[in-house]
């Protein structure tokens, strides 16, 4: 098993990876984010790693963002997008203004039904729908919470209200989890190459479940995201003896 939180390839981006080269955060500060490559069959794969559970991954001529938000990132020195994907209504994935940044006239943007209070051209995916957008098969999956909860009770994420995805690049299936916990539907998720679980408390998962959801669906490389101030290198340990999946991480606070 590659640990790569003890080693850390750091790659820089170039403009040619959605347009990421001397980048900056909402607050001016410069930044190169990591980029990751994958070979899938139909050409590279490349993900950036933009931070929280804002990601951009380029494919065949194609930029792909996935919950975009301006405290993140400056998006108007970004590629323009041509797809963005949007996993729920919350402030922290859903930011009209990083959206209107980054869109053009053919830029399709998928999302959930509470988020078209804020985005209401955008076309709604529900947990369960499929839908090819610019050549990409996309498949929503649920994303929800079952332990942790409001002092209310109800739980942070209810369940139908947000979504995973799954985005198939060539030969190559990549998840997106979304905020959600451990849940059930994951023992459904099939021939996983690369996956993004949440592990950021009380809103999502510990990293015991991070494990369990992994073990579920054993995914050939997992990348930790959202994952605030939990201790990444306790997940290392905790699938140090599954030999099959590859834990990545990068900075995704």
């Amino acid at each position: 098993m590659k640990i790569n939180s003890v080693v850390m390839r750091m790659v820089f981006c170039l403009a040619a990876v959605a347009g990421c080269a001397g980048a900056e955060k909402a607050d001016g500060r410069k930044i190169m984010f990591e980029t990751d490559t994958v070979n899938t069959s139909e050409g590279s794969l490349a993900i950036v790693f933009v931070g929280h559970g804002s990601l951009v991954f380029t494919f065949a001529g194609k930029t792909i963002y996935v919950d975009p938000v301006s405290r993140e990132a400056d998006y108007s020195k970004h590629s323009k997008a041509d797809i963005i994907l949007v996993t729920h209504e919350h402030g922290d994935h859903l930011d009209p203004e990083a959206i209107a940044a980054l869109r053009k006239d053919s830029t399709k943007i998928i999302l959930t039904g509470k988020c078209l209070a804020k985005v209401p051209d955008g076309a709604v995916m529900k947990n369960g729908d499929t839908m090819t957008v610019e050549g990409l098969r996309i498949e929503a999956v649920p994303a929800y919470n079952i332990v942790h909860k409001r002092p209310t009770g109800e739980p942070f994420h209810p369940k139908g209200d947000g979504n995973g995805y799954v985005i198939i690049f060539g030969d190559k299936r990549v998840y997106v989890a979304g905020d959600t916990e451990n849940i059930p539907e994951m023992k459904d998720l099939k021939g996983i190459d690369i996956a993004f679980l949440p592990m950021n408390l009380p809103y999502t998962m510990t990293p015991e479940m991070v494990v369990d959801a992994a073990r579920s669906f054993m995914p050939k490389i997992l990348y930790p995201y959202h994952y605030g101030e939990t201790d990444t290198s306790k997940l290392v340990t905790l699938l140090a003896d599954e030999k099959s999946i590859e834990v990545r991480i990068r900075r995704m606070k």
